[in-house]
């Protein structure tokens, strides 16, 4: 069963590696956590915060980022392949991410 963290307070948590395939964490505060390699496949991140979090390879295929703001986030090796993000931000527009681009409201590796 996927973990319901929607509204949790895990800034600056150490999350590294954890499995958190299809957990809701809309509107989470997520700021400054530590989600490098963490499974976040089909996880729901609508409205979370995640400024400045270590997402470096961490796995956000399918994931939900809608509104999600990743200001200063590390996405370095991240799989953000078919991640929602039409409405999502204004973060990911202005966020130069190496080697992907935004098609149809998902991230597609460029």
């Amino acid at each position: 069963r996927e973990a319901d963290l929607r509204g949790a307070n895990l800034s600056g948590a150490d999350l590294r590696e954890a499995d958190l395939r299809g957990a809701n964490l809309s509107g989470a505060d997520l700021r400054e956590a530590n989600l490098r390699e963490a499974n976040l496949r089909w996880a729901v991140l609508r409205e979370a915060d995640l400024r400045g979090a270590n997402l470096s390879g961490a796995n956000l295929r399918e994931a939900d980022l809608r509104e999600a703001d990743l200001r200063e986030a590390n996405l370095r090796e991240a799989n953000l392949r078919w991640a929602v993000l039409r409405e999502a931000y204004r973060s990911i527009d202005d966020a130069e991410i190496p080697g992907w681009a935004v098609a149809d409201g998902r991230l597609e590796r460029a």
